[in-house]
């Protein structure tokens, strides 16, 4: 029988059959452990990936293999609001279940609606400054481009940075990499955690350790793995790897 996902006016809309062990299936009985640290894996979406008819399936397997220690990133900026909203419920079960933190991307209003643990600001959303006054319950990231975008996130109150792109990419075609000494500048520049998106591979983790990086951001990595779950598990081994945990 295919799940539910409610809907922002409350009534449901048919999502994709669930597996037997998935996060979301009733059977499975799991405590939500807690999380307070900022994640050190977040998994990004696109309009492309949360289209996929198995995408909440898939998307709960990520967070319980993430768990505390990583988040999903819900991201698809042609979406209908009501169609986010849905996939902001569903998804704000699988939270509760597995610890991994739901962040909305550049919709605040939403990210409080479904009550996710935060929102991933971009040049389009609200400053942090409004976000903050806003929400100040929600934990806030920001997207960067640059040390001085970086600096003004973190006056106004950002907790954590997205800064890119970092390697190159398929996301961005024919922009060059703005590689390890940005991101080492940013570390240096701002007291808030860097993350690292664009062209990231677990690979790459002992050098952008190195740099001081705080952690990864990854959307092609683990939504076009064969296996997104253990994908995503990849990235934390490989991180905790590199740190010689």
């Amino acid at each position: 029988m295919a799940a539910e996902s409610p809907s922002a006016t409350g009534s449901t809309l048919p999502g994709p059959p669930l597996r037997r062990g998935s996060v979301l299936d009733p059977t499975t009985n799991v405590a939500p452990p807690r999380a307070s640290a900022i994640p050190l894996v977040h998994a990004v979406t696109s309009d492309e990936i949360v289209s996929r008819a198995d995408f909440i399936d898939v998307a709960c397997g990520v967070m319980g293999a993430l768990g505390a220690r990583g988040a999903l990133h819900l991201r698809a900026g042609r979406l209908p609001a009501s169609r986010l909203q849905a996939l902001s419920e569903g998804l704000e079960a699988a939270q509760a279940i597995t610890g991994a933190w739901l962040v909305i991307n550049d919709r605040v209003d939403l990210a409080l609606a479904s009550r996710a643990r935060g929102a991933q600001l971009t040049s389009r959303s609200l400053t942090v400054a409004d976000a903050r006054r806003a929400a100040p319950s929600l934990a806030i990231g920001a997207s960067v481009h640059s040390l001085e975008e970086a600096r003004a996130a973190a006056e106004q109150g950002a907790d954590w940075v997205v800064a890119g792109h970092v390697f190159k990419t398929a996301t961005h075609p024919g922009t060059p990499e703005r590689g390890l000494s940005f991101v080492r500048s940013l570390v240096a520049g701002v007291d808030v955690p860097v993350i690292a998106i664009g062209g990231v591979r677990p690979s790459h983790s002992a050098e952008l350790r190195e740099a001081g990086v705080y952690g990864v951001a990854v959307i092609r990595g683990i939504w076009d793995a064969a296996n997104a779950e253990q994908a995503a598990s990849d990235y934390l081994s490989a991180y905790d790897n590199a740190a010689g945990a």
